[in-house]
């Protein structure tokens, strides 16, 4: 492939608009010696007034892969850390919840809702598997780490629920007391995560689990 040819393409603009080169200077903003450095070769020339000179005339920059198609910029809109930094573009981003120990040791410490993979392998990994993810995450609602912890618990219960069900119409609750009636105390609710079996405070009175 070959190099960007910035002249031809500034002489290419000029050409279309029929304009001179002060004419294109003064619609783009661009001083004329700038202009002039630059279609004769002896100056570069920002992308961002390449872009306005372009667009001047109606026409505009654009990246294209090996086979010519468009290739978008990330998005604006992308993931942010807790200081509202974006994230290294490289990397791929990740629910913050999904590596929980990063914030397990340090609780005084503000959980932003995404982070990065460290473990560069284990990444690599995930690409060769699943290709390179086009952009990071896009926020939307019910990302926070507390709203999917919310859901993690809705998505158990339910699936508790489901289970008792199955094992009700199996027959296994045959003379088993049906006034079963949990007594956990709040606190087991603040430890549980409900990602795995329940979990209980020390000393409680139920330790109830159907699983």
């Amino acid at each position: 492939m070959s190099d960007f040819d910035l002249a031809g393409s500034l002489r290419r603009i000029r050409r279309l608009a029929d304009l001179s080169q002060r004419e294109l200077a003064e619609r783009s903003g661009i001083s004329k010696s700038a202009l002039a450095a630059a279609e004769a070769g002896t100056r570069d020339l920002p992308a961002t007034k390449l872009a306005r000179a372009a667009a001047g005339v109606g026409l505009r920059l654009t990246l294209l892969d090996v086979d010519a198609r468009e290739v978008i910029g990330m998005s604006a809109e992308g993931a942010r850390d807790a200081a509202y930094r974006r994230f290294p573009a490289h990397l791929d981003t990740v629910h913050s919840d999904d590596v929980p120990n990063r914030w397990a040791d340090d609780p005084g410490r503000r959980q932003p809702w995404f982070t990065f993979t460290l473990d560069r392998v284990s990444r690599d990994r995930t690409r060769d598997r699943d290709g390179i993810p086009a952009d990071h995450h896009v926020p939307v609602p019910g990302d926070s780490p507390w709203e999917r912890a919310e859901t993690r618990r809705r998505e158990y219960w339910r699936h508790r629920a489901e289970e008792r069900e199955r094992r009700f119409l199996a027959g296994e609750f045959r003379g088993v007391d049906p006034g079963f009636d949990c007594t956990c105390p709040p606190r087991c609710d603040e430890l549980d995560d409900y990602s795995g079996r329940p979990v209980h405070v020390e000393g409680c009175p139920c330790s109830c689990d159907v699983g």
